[in-house]
């Protein structure tokens, strides 16, 4: 297919118009924006000093903790502990299926049916020196997979406008990834955001408000996901990724800018944006190993692209350009939202060890979320939609509709449920909802909280 240069192009520009604009209202932001993240919390209300809590944890990605609760704070020091659990049931139905890959070839799935404390995180927070330098000290756990890691981050926050960081962070292709988890709808990712996201990997980044209800968010990392990767894999190419928000309304989209309009707001919020990332990813493993430690891109068959046979039969792909964006919309008004996100990538420049029948992959689609609270705080209705036009022309799409309820009149505890169809799921990860090649209903039932 034609080579879409202009997408690609436009996609670029988004870093250096980022770092031209930084750099001519750098002194405008500096002065006159107030900073909201260190304000004297003993003349605010209990509804500010929450925005501000949450202010200070963006864009920490998927691992923003929660408030937890003060172990000690002193003039030099502090340390806050937190933590989020999800306990979920899943039935991938029918039991038994097959399907044919983008090359004909028939795979088997093996659709679960399991109850899983599925996911674990404990924090562990506080400042150093000054309250702007911070730390986050990460403990996750995926039982379902049997993996544990241990990670974090440094940031401090000159102002409002420069905040900096070091440490596991999100490349920066999807808004979902920016601090809006865990008040998905579900506790995953729909369909195409599953499919065609990048993931997380050590990065340094600068964030902030660049002028009044404009943020931004550059960042330079590793590789496109580093779980499963280690430092001696790893090559000299550096992920580069940016993202730019709007919210001109109400300057805010409730806590962590999540689903539903769980703050039943009394005039509408809006929020645009949009992000990028970039990369000349690698297999990080030899050509002779069948399977690769990168398992991030994924084929619209959700086949891995790494694995040897992915295009052709025999053949390895080792390295390729990936280009990666989204653009986003929402809306949220008196307890209604509507969600609408639009993702881009580009494969290019594919290195393999033999033919293959293609020079580049294009594929790219949408989702959309329209939901209700139908109990303020206390129980909300959704139902989703994605669609992915890709390059075997497999379109792969789903539809969902679900329920959450909140016992707590508070997003800290949630129980979910909600069925999913799928037709010919091109995700395929443990993590989340999908097998590659999926087609039929998913069940899902999961309660979380997020201390």
């Amino acid at each position: 297919m034609t080579r879409p240069f202009s997408l690609q192009a436009t996609m670029k520009t988004i870093l250096l118009t980022t770092a031209i604009l930084l750099t001519t209202i750098a002194s405008y932001a500096q002065d006159d924006v107030p900073d909201r993240s260190f304000t004297d919390t003993s003349t605010v209300s209990k509804e500010e000093l929450e925005q501000i809590e949450s202010y200070k944890n963006e864009t920490a990605g998927e691992f923003t903790p929660g408030r937890g609760f003060t172990a000690f704070k002193t003039k030099f020091a502090s340390l806050n502990i937190s933590g989020y659990l999800l306990a979920r049931y899943i039935n991938q139905l029918p039991a038994k299926q097959t399907f044919r890959d983008h090359l004909g070839r028939e795979q088997v799935i093996d659709p679960r049916n399991d109850v899983q404390v599925h996911r674990v995180f404990v924090w562990f927070t506080g400042f150093l020196g000054v309250q702007r330098f911070r730390y986050n000290l990460t403990v996750w756990g995926l039982p379902t997979t049997q993996q544990v890691l241990v990670f974090g981050n440094l940031t401090y926050a000159a102002s409002n406008a420069f905040k900096f960081g070091v440490g596991i962070a999100p490349n920066l292709g999807a808004r979902s990834l920016q601090g809006m988890w865990p008040f998905f709808n579900g506790s995953d990712r729909q369909l195409t955001e599953e499919s065609l996201r990048p993931g997380f990997t050590g990065s340094v980044w600068m964030t902030g408000e660049m002028l009044p209800r404009l943020n931004y968010n550059v960042s330079v990392g590793n590789n496109i996901s580093q779980l499963g990767v280690t430092g001696s894999q790893l090559t000299r190419d550096l992920t580069t990724s940016a993202s730019l928000w709007w919210m001109p309304t109400t300057g805010e989209f409730g806590e962590r800018g999540g689903m539903l309009d769980f703050e039943n707001h009394k005039q509408p919020a809006t929020r645009f944006g949009v992000s990028y990332t970039h990369a000349r990813d690698d297999r990080f493993d030899p050509v002779s190993d069948s399977t690769s430690a990168n398992t991030q891109t994924k084929l619209s068959d959700g086949m891995n692209y790494y694995d040897r046979g992915a295009l052709a039969d025999g053949v390895t792909v080792q390295r390729s350009n990936y280009d990666q964006g989204s653009i986003d919309a929402g809306f949220k008004y008196k307890g209604f939202h509507f969600q609408i996100d639009y993702f881009f990538r580009y494969l290019s420049k594919i290195a393999a060890d033999g033919p293959l029948p293609v020079e580049s992959i294009f594929d790219h689609g949408g989702q959309a979320t329209i939901s209700q609270m139908l109990v303020h705080r206390t129980l909300g209705a959704y139902v989703s939609s994605s669609y992915i036009f890709d390059q075997f022309r497999r379109n792969p799409w789903e539809v969902i509709a679900g329920l959450s309820y909140y016992p707590v009149q508070s997003r800290s505890w949630r129980i979910n449920g909600q069925v999913i169809y799928v037709d010919r799921s091109s995700a395929s990860s443990y993590f989340g909802y999908y097998l590659a090649g999926l087609k039929g209903p998913i069940i899902g039932i999961s309660t979380d909280i997020l201390l």
